[in-house]
């Protein structure tokens, strides 16, 4: 894991655990992956999942998905026209 990430799952991680300081960090990461639907130990979670479930618990719970808000489209109509190179 490179310096940038890191930082990113330090910080996350602050932001998080500020919330409910009196939990150990296995605590924590613990409670992390099984919001994530991990199954396995915690020496088996990768990075990504860890930084992207820290991200998650910090959005709203009715807020979309990061990666997914770019793709949504307010008028479908609208959205289907564009796809078919109409222009409204």
């Amino acid at each position: 894991m490179n310096c940038h990430r890191i930082n990113e799952l330090l910080e996350l991680l602050n932001q998080s655990w500020q919330k409910t300081p009196e939990r150990s960090l296995v605590e924590m990461l613990t409670v992390i992956a099984q919001e994530a639907g991990h199954q396995d130990g915690l020496d088996n979670i990768s990075d990504d999942t860890l930084i992207y479930q820290l991200k998650m618990r910090l959005e709203d719970k009715t807020a979309p998905i990061p990666g997914l808000a770019k793709d949504s489209e307010e008028d479908f109509k609208a959205a289907i026209l564009r796809a078919r190179g109409i222009q409204s």
